[in-house]
């Protein structure tokens, strides 16, 4: 009871601190993009106004981008705090990406920040211009190598298990960069915060409409953000499609779970809602062909065969496999100085069965099954949400470009109102990720339960209401310092 109680305390400390920590990025990502489009104009132009533009906005990503770095430390200590048998088991490959951003990525990142928002009349355009764009490049190559460690996470791929170190051992750096899942997670991540970016410029905009002051600046950004979040959206929607795919070849059980699929086929319908299916639509998805074939809940757990003859064992034979491999490794361990013929026969049981190691901790087949109403519901605020920001963002250019948005005070507030569902919505996609895959901390390789930290339980409960209140803090704090910079208005004009 003890141990299950500190792994939900210490799932739950570590989902505080990640969806905290989410709500910074996107933004950060977003605004990067949006405000060196701005620059670009007034290096181009000439045009004095877009300089103040963009120089407002920079204010902003400022603002959000120093208490997104507060909640990302913390959050990286937690690996060692919370979850110290993961970083002893992993730590040769998870460290490294996370290394690596932080050596290079952060520092390039705070480089060119200082000279973006100090450098303005210290430096020429040209340089302030690429200063800007720099920035936003950095955050996203600082993205890059998160997702990276995030991917691998969801589908390991450049390692070995080395017994004698009991740990897993990089053999390949470049399959870690290159994992497919990798490319498609970031790409769907960076293009996702075009659209917080941009939906958090449309509605701030659209606030100054509906006060009626600072109109050529409201409208000029609400056009910059449209297009670059129509854009990105679209993005989004494209690299989902390739993250369907990898979902559905190397973690069947998030998609049986985020669709409630409990038998599997052929032509396997998508669900809109429950009792509203529309048929092949999900075999589509997730395999580019209405006629491939999708295993729900069942068949994962069963064991089933595809149509093209590939043998998928049941959750019953993985469990077994992952005992036999722990009783092996253990039998390897303690032979291997007195008995090496012994210990290599051993070693040889363990590398046969060595892909369900982490099953041997699994005690129950129903622990296979992530939260399904929890992964499902997630799965449609992020899609429907999605859906309905584009659509708004298409509205609202498409009013800008006529001249008509500030005679529709309707769309105005609901371009304001919209922007809480944008970060509804990437919360939503992060819990389909995170939540889907459970009970795996690594899939497949590790369980939660074996990855947690040897702390007590109230230690790791007075650290989540201490995060609680720390965050909820910072989280004032920026809302409150953007909240006066909004009303003080960028300056662009005189009214």
């Amino acid at each position: 009871m003890i141990e299950s109680a500190l792994v939900d305390w210490s799932r739950l400390q570590f989902a505080l601190t990640a969806g905290y920590h989410w709500i910074f990025v996107p933004l950060t990502l977003g605004l990067a993009v949006i405000m060196a489009t701005m620059e670009t104009i007034y290096v181009i132009k000439g045009d004095e106004f877009w300089k103040k533009t963009a120089k407002f906005w920079m204010k902003l990503f400022a603002i959000n981008f120093a208490v997104g770095i507060a909640t990302g430390i913390i959050l990286e200590f937690e690996f060692g705090t919370n979850w110290s048998n993961y970083s002893w088991f992993v730590g040769d490959i998870f460290g490294a990406p996370l290394a690596i951003e932080g050596i290079f990525a952060f520092f390039m990142e705070a480089t060119f920040f200082a000279v973006m928002f100090f450098g303005w009349e210290k430096v020429g355009k040209r340089f302030h211009l690429a200063s800007t764009w720099f920035t936003g490049i950095g955050a996203a190559i600082s993205a890059v190598w998160i997702l990276v460690a995030n991917s691998w996470m969801q589908h390991p791929v450049g390692m070995e298990f080395n017994p004698d170190t009991v740990r897993h051992e990089m053999v390949d750096f470049w399959a870690l960069v290159l994992n497919p899942v990798a490319v498609s997670k970031f790409f769907h991540s960076w293009f996702s915060g075009w659209m917080t970016g941009a939906i958090f410029v449309i509605g701030i905009s659209c606030w100054y409409l509906l006060r009626g002051r600072e109109r050529r600046f409201a409208l000029s950004s609400i056009r910059v953000a449209s297009i670059v979040g129509i854009i990105g959206t679209l993005l989004v929607m494209f690299s989902g499609d390739s993250s369907a795919i990898h979902v559905s070849k190397y973690q069947p059980m998030k998609l049986a779970a985020a669709e409630g699929l409990e038998e599997g086929g052929t032509r396997a319908p998508f669900s809109i809602v429950p009792g509203v299916e529309v048929p092949g639509v999900l075999s589509i998805l997730a395999t580019h062909d209405i006629d491939g074939y999708v295993p729900g809940i069942n068949d994962i757990l069963d064991g089933y065969t595809t149509p093209e003859g590939e043998r998928y064992i049941s959750a019953e034979e993985k469990m077994e496999r992952g005992k036999i491999a722990i009783e092996a490794f253990g039998k390897y361990r303690e032979l291997k100085e007195s008995d090496p013929e012994a210990a290599a026969e051993a070693r040889a049981v363990l590398d046969e069965n060595i892909d369900y190691f982490g099953y041997g901790y699994i005690d129950s087949r129903e622990e296979l099954v992530p939260n399904v109403p929890l992964v499902y519901w997630a799965f449609r605020i992020m899609v429907g949400f999605g859906g309905l920001l584009l659509l708004l963002m298409f509205a609202v250019l498409w009013a800008e470009r006529r001249k008509k948005l500030e005679g529709m005070r309707w769309l105005q507030w609901a371009s304001l109102l919209s922007i809480p569902l944008v970060y509804l919505a990437g919360q939503a996609g992060w819990i389909v990720a995170e939540a889907g895959r459970q009970p795996w901390v690594i899939e497949g390789l590790l369980p939660t339960k074996a990855a947690v930290s040897s702390v007590s339980v109230a230690a790791v409960q007075t650290t989540f209401f201490l995060f609680v209140a720390i965050f909820t803090l910072f989280l004032a704090i920026e809302i409150r310092i953007l909240i006066k910079a909004i009303k003080e208005g960028p300056k662009t004009e005189i009214e």
